[in-house]
């Protein structure tokens, strides 16, 4: 062992990419970075998608993903250049020096093996424990992370497990061998807030406990400041700012980290309702064909021109499924829905042509969302031609206009899903929305798989727009910082049923309902100290129930 366990110089990581129509080429996608991580410690690399923040972690084990090869510069572990090592030796340092945690925990294990067979596998490979030895180690990561029934919860499937004890098990999974280092590759951004809260308070803990070093992974600052005791801050494959923690959330020196820091701030007043509503949704009932139990329960909300209602949960709270019986996609059992004065027919085949157009959705996953063989043109234009009849010019006009008002302007058009970046393609996905001209938007997750500064300009795009078309959205998401930057109203769900509800400001004021208080005290915060904060109360909590 040395005083710094993992040596990174000069590292250098290209790629070969195949752009459509033209010959491969190689491209740099990290420039040279530089660190050191000495044992015991946690680094946090933050930015946005496309920063190199995973391909550097999974350089910290010499491998490159995808194409990507390490192409220069020298990543030491315990005083040894891995770049330079055999095959073998490589073999002999994952999953015995180095582990890994991914962030879907979910893709990751195989659903044909028991949870416990998985855990202790590198372990008993690498023959730093007998299979009994890794057996009653497991167990013991088991109730160091906070798993129920521990000695037992080995012997179950992936399936069988919440998406969050499942993440927990993975954790399990790479300390289970005794590593000197832990790549912890986005472990909570899958996560519901509530669910996040207790992995990362799991992850600190167990990091404390068996004193191994970690990379941790996120573009999420709040996240990476209660686990981290330094930071380095990248931006297309390039070290932006390095320093402690506290430097960084308080005092970043770059204009990048300060963005980072400041992000979603935006300064949005509550609006007041108008006296009709453009939704109403009144006792809605829902199952799903084939079963006997409603996944919504008596749910009733409004929505009026020109605002947004955010409605919150945890998964399985029955978000998306309100959005599915609002849009047709699901007949609710009981209930009606009334719609711009008129009620809306329960299934989505029987409704008009002009209930289609007016009530329109935008998709979590932009990339599944869109047509990967038809340009930009093309994938807006669909809905101007199928609802007003636009062609030729008219319709290129109106293209081109919508292009301007989702800020991509001249040179969209001709380009594919594939040319375009996250942000870009969520914008294409909002511009296809506005070309039917709705009364009314659905918005479903829309910034949850994008990083935050490219959400932030999502969200203030959003905005924009609602000033301009008077266009209604009802916005579904986990995320409070989302719903503290946008709601005028909000609904708070909780296993089907709408547990808070009413304009943000007295959502968000006190007194709370148990889950509404645990939903907003699981929010991470921009401060040092925060996760220890929760886990205090919890436990004083806890102590005088």
């Amino acid at each position: 062992m040395t005083d710094v366990l993992l040596k990174v110089r000069g590292l250098k990581i290209g790629a070969t990419i195949y752009p459509p129509g033209e010959k491969s080429r190689e491209i740099e996608i990290v420039h040279g970075v530089d660190f050191d991580l000495a044992p015991g410690k946690v680094l946090g690399l933050i930015g946005e998608s496309g920063a190199g923040k995973s391909t550097i972690g999974l350089a910290s084990m010499a491998y490159g993903r995808g194409g990507v090869e390490i192409t220069g510069g020298t990543v030491e572990v315990n005083g040894r250049d891995i770049l330079s090592s055999g095959l073998r030796d490589v073999r002999r340092l994952r999953g015995a020096e180095v582990t890994y945690v991914s962030q879907s925990a979910a893709a990751s294990f195989n659903p044909a093996k028991q949870i416990m067979e998985q855990v202790t596998e590198a372990a008993i490979f690498q023959n730093k424990f007998s299979k009994k030895e890794a057996e009653e180690r497991a167990v013991e990561l088991f109730r160091k992370l906070g798993l129920p029934d521990p000695e037992n919860i080995g012997s179950r499937y992936p399936h069988q497990v919440s998406g969050g004890q499942l993440q927990r098990c993975m954790t399990a999974l790479a300390l289970c061998p005794q590593p000197d280092l832990v790549v912890f590759d986005e472990p909570t951004t899958a996560l519901d807030v509530t669910t996040q809260i207790d992995v990362l308070a799991a992850i600190k803990e167990a990091i404390h406990d068996t004193g191994v070093a970690a990379l941790y992974i996120t573009h999420d600052l709040a996240v990476v400041a209660q686990v981290s005791d330094h930071i380095m801050v990248l931006q297309q494959g390039a070290m932006v700012e390095y320093g402690t923690t506290d430097q960084i959330i308080n005092a970043p020196k770059e204009e990048y980290t300060k963005a980072l820091v400041s992000v979603r701030s935006i300064d949005h007043e509550e609006k007041q309702p108008t006296d009709t509503p453009v939704l109403k949704v009144e006792n809605i009932t829902a199952r799903y064909k084939g079963t006997d139990f409603d996944v919504l329960k008596n749910i009733s909300v409004e929505l009026h021109p020109g605002q947004t209602l955010a409605v919150v949960g945890e998964s399985g709270s029955g978000k998306s499924t309100l959005a599915r019986v609002i849009t047709g996609l699901l007949p609710p059992s009981q209930g009606k829905i009334t719609f711009d004065g008129r009620e809306l027919t329960p299934d989505l085949p029987t409704r008009p042509l002009e209930d289609l157009r007016e009530l329109q959705m935008i998709y979590q996953m932009a990339d599944t969302a869109m047509n990967p063989r038809q340009t930009v043109g093309t994938i807006i234009g669909r809905p101007l031609e199928f609802y007003f009849g636009l062609k030729g010019a008219e319709k290129q006009k109106r293209i081109q206009e919508l292009l301007d008002e989702i800020e991509l302007g001249d040179g969209f058009q001709d380009r594919y899903p594939a040319e375009l970046s996250g942000g870009q393609k969520q914008r294409v996905c909002i511009a296809r929305a506005l070309a039917a001209k709705p009364k009314l938007i659905i918005c479903d997750e829309v910034t949850s798989a994008l990083d935050p500064l490219v959400a932030d300009g999502i969200l203030k795009l959003l905005l924009n727009l609602q000033k301009i078309e008077d266009v209604a959205y009802l916005f579904i998401t986990h995320d409070l910082a989302t719903v503290r930057a946008i709601a005028d109203s909000i609904a708070v769900m909780f296993q089907g049923e709408v547990v808070r509800y009413g304009p943000k400001s007295q959502v968000l004021s006190p007194p709370f309902d148990d889950y509404t208080d645990l939903l907003l005290s699981s929010v991470p915060e921009m401060k040092l100290g925060w996760l220890e904060d929760v886990i205090a109360n919890r436990k004083m909590e806890s102590a005088g129930n």
